[in-house]
Protein backbone atom coordinates (compact mmCIF):
# COMPACT_ATOMS: atom_id res chain seq x y z
CA UNK A 1 0.00 0.00 0.00
CA UNK A 2 1.54 3.23 -0.87
CA UNK A 3 -0.88 5.48 1.00
CA UNK A 4 -0.62 6.79 4.58
CA UNK A 5 -3.99 8.29 4.81
CA UNK A 6 -4.95 11.51 7.17
CA UNK A 7 -8.13 11.55 7.99
CA UNK A 8 -11.30 13.53 9.02
CA UNK A 9 -13.64 13.06 11.53
CA UNK A 10 -15.70 11.79 8.59
CA UNK A 11 -13.08 9.65 6.98
CA UNK A 12 -12.26 11.85 4.37
CA UNK A 13 -8.66 11.96 3.46
CA UNK A 14 -7.32 15.39 4.17
CA UNK A 15 -4.09 17.44 3.21
CA UNK A 16 -1.11 15.92 4.62
CA UNK A 17 -1.88 12.11 3.42
CA UNK A 18 1.43 10.18 2.69
CA UNK A 19 1.90 9.15 -0.74
CA UNK A 20 5.14 6.38 -1.07
CA UNK A 21 4.98 5.76 -4.71
CA UNK A 22 3.59 7.49 -8.22
CA UNK A 23 1.22 5.58 -8.48
CA UNK A 24 0.01 6.09 -4.98
CA UNK A 25 -0.91 9.72 -6.31
CA UNK A 26 -2.86 8.61 -9.34
CA UNK A 27 -5.21 6.09 -7.67
CA UNK A 28 -5.72 8.95 -4.98
CA UNK A 29 -6.89 11.10 -7.97
CA UNK A 30 -8.66 9.01 -9.49
CA UNK A 31 -10.95 7.99 -6.44
CA UNK A 32 -10.98 11.89 -5.35
CA UNK A 33 -12.17 12.72 -8.61
CA UNK A 34 -14.65 10.08 -8.44
CA UNK A 35 -15.68 10.44 -5.06
CA UNK A 36 -16.17 14.25 -5.74
CA UNK A 37 -14.11 14.47 -2.61
CA UNK A 38 -12.01 17.70 -2.71
CA UNK A 39 -10.06 17.30 0.61
CA UNK A 40 -9.05 14.27 -0.89
CA UNK A 41 -8.68 15.57 -4.32
CA UNK A 42 -6.24 18.10 -3.07
CA UNK A 43 -4.06 16.18 -0.64
CA UNK A 44 -3.04 14.59 -3.82
CA UNK A 45 -1.31 18.50 -4.64
CA UNK A 46 1.36 20.10 -3.04
CA UNK A 47 0.25 23.89 -1.29
CA UNK A 48 2.50 25.54 -4.06
CA UNK A 49 0.91 23.83 -6.96
CA UNK A 50 1.25 25.54 -10.03
CA UNK A 51 -1.43 24.11 -13.07
CA UNK A 52 -1.39 24.61 -16.41
CA UNK A 53 -5.09 23.63 -17.28
CA UNK A 54 -7.58 23.69 -20.37
CA UNK A 55 -10.44 25.14 -18.75
CA UNK A 56 -11.35 29.00 -18.71
CA UNK A 57 -8.16 30.09 -17.27
CA UNK A 58 -4.12 30.49 -18.12
CA UNK A 59 -2.62 29.29 -15.05
CA UNK A 60 -3.95 28.35 -11.57
CA UNK A 61 -1.26 28.82 -8.78
CA UNK A 62 -1.25 27.72 -5.13
CA UNK A 63 -3.71 25.35 -3.10
CA UNK A 64 -6.22 27.86 -2.34
CA UNK A 65 -6.80 28.59 -5.74
CA UNK A 66 -7.07 24.77 -6.71
CA UNK A 67 -9.31 23.88 -3.67
CA UNK A 68 -11.51 26.67 -5.57
CA UNK A 69 -11.38 25.18 -8.75
CA UNK A 70 -11.99 21.64 -7.83
CA UNK A 71 -14.77 22.57 -5.04
CA UNK A 72 -16.53 24.60 -8.56
CA UNK A 73 -15.98 21.39 -10.65
CA UNK A 74 -17.09 18.86 -8.31
CA UNK A 75 -20.32 21.05 -7.47
CA UNK A 76 -21.33 21.42 -11.18
CA UNK A 77 -21.16 17.75 -11.32
CA UNK A 78 -23.25 16.75 -8.02
CA UNK A 79 -25.64 19.50 -9.42
CA UNK A 80 -25.86 17.68 -12.98
CA UNK A 81 -26.21 14.49 -11.55
CA UNK A 82 -22.95 12.63 -12.52
CA UNK A 83 -19.66 11.42 -11.54
CA UNK A 84 -16.57 11.15 -13.25
CA UNK A 85 -14.57 7.87 -13.97
CA UNK A 86 -11.20 8.93 -14.71
CA UNK A 87 -9.03 6.35 -16.96
CA UNK A 88 -4.77 6.90 -17.38
CA UNK A 89 -3.84 5.67 -20.46
CA UNK A 90 -0.52 5.45 -22.14
CA UNK A 91 1.39 6.45 -19.23
CA UNK A 92 4.77 7.27 -18.91
CA UNK A 93 6.71 7.41 -15.87
CA UNK A 94 10.02 8.67 -15.12
CA UNK A 95 11.22 8.88 -11.42
CA UNK A 96 14.53 9.12 -9.44
CA UNK A 97 14.36 9.37 -5.74
CA UNK A 98 12.85 12.50 -5.43
CA UNK A 99 11.88 13.95 -8.62
CA UNK A 100 9.29 11.91 -11.03
CA UNK A 101 7.54 13.20 -14.28
CA UNK A 102 4.76 11.40 -15.64
CA UNK A 103 2.85 11.74 -19.00
CA UNK A 104 0.13 10.48 -20.82
CA UNK A 105 -3.32 10.49 -22.54
CA UNK A 106 -6.49 11.06 -19.39
CA UNK A 107 -10.07 10.41 -20.40
CA UNK A 108 -12.91 11.84 -17.73
CA UNK A 109 -15.95 9.43 -18.45
CA UNK A 110 -19.42 11.09 -16.97
CA UNK A 111 -21.75 8.67 -15.86
CA UNK A 112 -25.45 9.30 -14.90
CA UNK A 113 -25.66 8.68 -10.53
CA UNK A 114 -28.60 6.89 -10.73
CA UNK A 115 -28.68 4.74 -13.53
CA UNK A 116 -24.91 4.50 -14.15
CA UNK A 117 -25.03 5.16 -17.50
CA UNK A 118 -22.16 6.93 -19.43
CA UNK A 119 -23.13 10.19 -21.04
CA UNK A 120 -20.48 11.76 -22.23
CA UNK A 121 -16.37 11.51 -22.04
CA UNK A 122 -13.11 13.97 -22.80
CA UNK A 123 -9.45 12.95 -23.52
CA UNK A 124 -6.55 14.85 -23.02
CA UNK A 125 -3.24 15.24 -22.55
CA UNK A 126 -1.65 15.42 -19.10
CA UNK A 127 1.96 15.72 -17.87
CA UNK A 128 2.79 16.00 -14.23
CA UNK A 129 5.75 16.84 -12.38
CA UNK A 130 5.89 15.13 -9.19
CA UNK A 131 8.23 16.06 -5.70
CA UNK A 132 8.83 13.92 -2.96
CA UNK A 133 9.42 16.12 0.26
CA UNK A 134 8.78 14.71 3.64
CA UNK A 135 8.84 10.85 2.68
CA UNK A 136 6.00 11.81 0.46
CA UNK A 137 5.04 12.15 -3.24
CA UNK A 138 3.00 15.12 -4.48
CA UNK A 139 2.14 16.75 -7.96
CA UNK A 140 4.07 20.36 -8.22
CA UNK A 141 3.06 21.38 -11.50
CA UNK A 142 0.48 19.82 -13.55
CA UNK A 143 0.03 20.81 -17.24
CA UNK A 144 -3.16 19.42 -19.45
CA UNK A 145 -3.78 20.23 -23.31
CA UNK A 146 -5.47 19.28 -26.22
CA UNK A 147 -4.29 19.76 -30.23
CA UNK A 148 -6.05 22.48 -31.64
CA UNK A 149 -7.67 22.58 -35.09
CA UNK A 150 -5.61 25.01 -37.02
CA UNK A 151 -8.68 26.09 -39.29
CA UNK A 152 -11.31 26.74 -36.50
CA UNK A 153 -8.91 27.19 -33.57
CA UNK A 154 -10.79 24.79 -31.56
CA UNK A 155 -9.62 22.08 -29.46
CA UNK A 156 -9.51 18.76 -30.73
CA UNK A 157 -11.12 16.06 -28.01
CA UNK A 158 -10.91 12.10 -27.76
CA UNK A 159 -8.20 12.09 -30.73
CA UNK A 160 -7.32 8.52 -28.78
Amino acid sequence: MGIVKKTSSKGDVVMGSVFHNVQSVLENYQSAVHEKNVEKFLSTYASDIHIYDCWENWECIGISAWREKATEWFNSLSDEGVFLKVDFNDLVVEADSYIAFVHGAVTFAAHNEDSGEKLRQITNRFTFGLKKENESWNIKHEHSSLPINIETGKGIFNLK
